[in-house]
């Protein structure tokens, strides 16, 4: 044990001291992480009978405070002007992806019931705004896809958390509750997760800055603060049957944006201890369930993850996008840059309990091994393709405005500057 703790160490001193080459290339923190998980594992130099559930806290832990400090870096007033994009992916992408995804699982899954393959599709639709950094943080990408991926990502995960306990509790029948039950626990987690997330955030926004201004407080405590306000939404949401991770997301975009850029460390944790929380989760995720779910990688199910990566969220992205004012490669980006993350594995880890034992372990290993695969495609694709993006949209535009300007003709005087 103490061994590979040193490993461990010695490795993340390492990725410190290359990080910034690192995140210009192809080999991003979650793919190495990931990796040097999965190598640990196949050393022997960690245990592994406590490794999966120390991933079920870090991996929660980490999704509630990222998505918390995200939220915060969320310009509203910005938003409010142009947010068609992100609420059209959320509210048509997301159940267009499930619905998609559930015709492109059946004919894989036929041993299975359908809803089975509806649960399969519903885990792997929420993306992952830890996996998306290298593309929310590039500045070659128009800021407003990157405003739109970050809320997107924030929210699809706690949107789609309750469909995927539906779908569970379908399965299974192991709450032996009739489905319109379960219709309003849906309706709860969607209705009083933001109230709690809103409330809290905003009330805490205006406490912390009645209290810089009395100078009671100081920046450090200030940001430990904010992260334990991240946890009390989270948890006071699920006291009322409110969905937590979306009070943690709506907590942390009412606080940044009452506190408005004056708490630095929000910018700071997320910077450090947030990517710290991640790095862990992905080292988890390699060193715990990584080793079985690559055992029963087959040709069915990596079908299943290539064309939800490939086809289900590009298409649903692409209809839920028509009619608006975003270009086809704008479509494209979108529908691309969707990883699966922390949110596939840890909601997995929540339902393999409460159904059949092997429905279970089938579901925990297709969502580990679509964590894995999407590290390893988003990771390697993001910087190039976000830069090369970035570079046909400032091309477009140049060429749009030259367009707007009427040629000079030749009786006009010429510009004597």
């Amino acid at each position: 044990m103490a061994t590979g703790l040193l490993m461990l160490a010695m490795f993340t001193v390492c990725y410190t001291l290359l990080a910034k080459k690192l995140n210009n290339g192809i080999l991003t923190a979650p793919i190495l992480f990931i990796g040097f998980g999965y190598l640990m594992a196949m050393t022997g130099m960690m245990p592994l009978a406590e490794a999966e559930h120390l991933l079920h806290i870090v991996a929660e832990l980490a999704l509630i405070i990222l998505l918390f400090l995200d939220a915060a870096q969320i310009n509203l007033k910005a938003l409010r002007k142009r947010h068609q994009w992100p609420f059209r992916m959320l509210l048509i992408g997301l159940p267009l992806a499930v619905l998609l995804g559930t015709a492109a699982a059946a004919p894989f899954m036929t041993t299975y019931p359908l809803i089975v393959a509806a649960l399969a599709a519903a885990l792997l639709a929420p993306t992952d705004a830890a996996l998306g950094q290298a593309v929310v943080t590039n500045e070659a990408v128009p800021e407003r896809v990157r405003r739109a991926l970050t809320l997107e990502s924030g929210l699809n995960d706690g949107l789609a958390l309750p469909v995927i306990l539906l779908f569970a509790s379908l399965t299974a029948e192991v709450m032996h509750q009739d489905a319109t039950n379960w219709l309003l626990f849906g309706a709860k987690q969607l209705v009083f997760g933001p109230l709690v997330g809103g409330v809290m955030g905003t009330i805490g926004g205006i406490l912390f800055l009645a209290a810089k201004r009395r100078k009671m407080t100081s920046a450090t405590i200030e940001g430990i603060g904010a992260i334990a306000m991240a946890g009390a939404a989270y948890l006071s949401a699920g006291m009322v049957d409110g969905n937590g991770f979306i009070s943690a997301f709506i907590a942390g975009l009412c606080f940044g944006n009452v506190i408005k850029g004056q708490c630095a460390f929000i910018y700071e944790f997320t910077e450090s201890e947030g990517q710290m929380l991640s790095w862990g989760a992905f080292f988890l995720i390699g060193l715990a369930v990584l080793p079985e779910a690559l055992a029963h990688l087959d040709a069915s199910s990596l079908a299943i993850i290539l064309i939800s990566l490939f086809v289900v969220r590009p298409l649903a992205v692409w209809i839920s996008l028509s009619g608006t004012d975003a270009a086809p490669l704008t479509k494209l980006f979108f529908g691309w840059f969707g990883p699966r993350g922390l949110a596939t594995a840890l909601f997995a880890l929540l339902i393999v309990d409460q159904i059949d034992h092997e429905i279970g372990e089938y579901l925990l290993n297709l969502a580990v091994n679509a964590v894995w695969i999407s590290a390893v495609l988003h990771g390697v694709t993001a910087v190039p393709f976000a830069r090369w993006y970035g570079a046909r949209m400032s091309d477009q535009e140049g060429a749009a405005e030259m367009a707007a300007v009427p040629p000079m003709r030749p009786e006009d005087p010429a510009d004597p500057a």
